[in-house]
């Protein structure tokens, strides 16, 4: 265990040094959680069928938002270590297996975490979480949940996809998972069957109880549960696949 500590914790220092040489992606990754905020906060808004302040409603389900997208970001740094023969490298080391993964997913939660600065910025237009200091905390450690659980996902499609230039296809398909949620309107203001579907979107589990612990319109307590068993199957399912995937490379 402490020799797999030790070479995710050198893997996730060798993405931390990439941030140095190149600090305008860091800039881009935390700015465009901010400018979502703002353009559907002020120039497309409404809010139909949300009862409330609809900021009070916008904010925790663009944190959920921001927490789905960036991924393009870790996917493209995996395809292009597989095909700049870097990987290779680390497998000629020895190193536990996995360790490259763990540590590119080390760094891009770091980097999340920096990107809920989403959250005082809603401060400033007006939003206001009116749950306890505990309840602010676990919601956000439900956010960072669901960005590590999606991480997971798309590391290991980045790793069926194989080349850097198949990752931006693939990446279109975290936008159903975003769009299809109740992180803009509540499910109740849209057609019968497109609520259905936004209602089951792991994503709006995750709206809906951060909501409840923000203590602001369109939360459900039940859903609380539901929003750390989501995230958690999927890790299930995925964890071990973009590991496995991994393993497969080197035979």
């Amino acid at each position: 265990m402490s020799w797999a500590v030790a070479d995710s914790w050198t893997m996730t220092r060798r993405e931390l040094a990439h941030w140095a040489r190149q600090p305008a992606q860091i800039v881009v990754g935390l700015v465009f959680p901010v400018m979502l905020l703002l353009m559907f906060g002020f120039l497309v808004g409404g809010g139909k069928g949300v009862e409330g302040e609809y900021v009070d409603y916008l904010v925790p389900g663009m944190l959920a938002l921001t927490m789905a997208f960036g991924l393009e970001a870790t996917m493209l740094a995996v395809t292009q270590d597989l095909n700049k023969g870097v990987i290779d490298r680390f497998r000629s080391m020895p190193m536990v297996n996995g360790a490259v993964l763990v540590g590119r997913s080390a760094a891009d939660m770091l980097q999340s975490a920096a990107a809920l600065v989403v959250t005082g910025v809603g401060y400033v237009i007006g939003w206001r979480p009116r749950g306890s200091a505990g309840a602010l905390l676990g919601a956000l450690g439900l956010l960072l949940l669901f960005r590590f659980a999606m991480l997971w996902i798309g590391i290991h499609l980045a790793m069926v996809a194989g080349k850097p230039e198949l990752v931006q296809a693939v990446q279109i398909l975290v936008w159903p998972v975003g769009f299809l949620s109740n992180a803009l309107a509540e499910p109740g203001a849209m057609p019968g069957w497109l609520g259905t579907v936004v209602e089951w979107n792991p994503m709006s589990h995750t709206a809906t109880a951060v909501r409840d612990l923000f203590g602001g319109p369109g939360g459900e307590p039940g859903h609380l549960w539901t929003a750390v068993l989501w995230p958690l199957a999927l890790l299930a399912v995925f964890f071990p696949l973009a590991v496995r995937k991994f393993a497969a490379l080197s035979r």
